[in-house]
């Protein structure tokens, strides 16, 4: 219990960005996907999200997880906007208890905050307790091409999709922290 509380600390402390502005968010993983997409993975404090109808509201949520999906600073293709929003994923998230097997699947829709800007996200609700560990395993598929059209110049250079499918998979991943906090 007593490490539990010390790494909640050290998040808590690790957290304060250059503004002093309390900003806690788990990263689960960065990943980077040809053609020079970044993803970061990453578990929230829980918030209120509208329109509510979609949405679960933030007094029924454990965590808020979400994916940033952004072009490369380094090694985005010609003409993409340097971080820049990667629009039309579809990116879906599977979070599984590792004590009891239990399982949350949610896909992630597109939002949008001043912290983050734009981002794939969805409040959700643990499967188990909030000390128990998870594995998160995040789903993102490209936009179909009836969402999305390519010119001849995209093909050419990069294939007939935006990226290929992929999945990631992160294993003991603690939301103590986040649970526990609130906005």
């Amino acid at each position: 219990m007593m490490i539990k509380i010390a790494k909640f600390f050290l998040f808590i402390l690790f957290s304060v960005n250059a503004t002093n502005v309390l900003s806690l968010e788990l990263v689960i993983g960065t990943e980077r996907l040809e053609p020079g997409i970044t993803f970061v993975f990453e578990g929230a404090i829980k918030d209120h999200i509208i329109p509510s109808s979609h949405h679960l509201a933030e007094e029924k949520t454990h965590v808020h997880i979400e994916a940033r999906a952004n072009w490369s600073t380094d090694e985005a293709p010609k003409g993409a906007p340097h971080e820049g929003f990667v629009a039309y994923l579809t990116i879906s998230a599977t979070v599984t208890n590792e004590v009891t097997g239990l399982s949350t699947f949610i896909d992630l829709l597109p939002h949008i905050n001043l912290i983050d800007n734009y981002h794939y996200a969805r409040n959700i609700t643990l499967p188990g307790k909030p000390d128990e560990t998870y594995t998160v395993e995040f789903s993102v598929s490209p936009p179909s091409l009836q969402a999305l059209a390519l010119h001849r110049d995209w093909v050419e250079n990069h294939g007939k999709a935006l990226a290929e499918p992929v999945r990631y998979r992160y294993e003991n991943v603690d939301f103590l922290a986040i649970t526990q906090a609130s906005r």
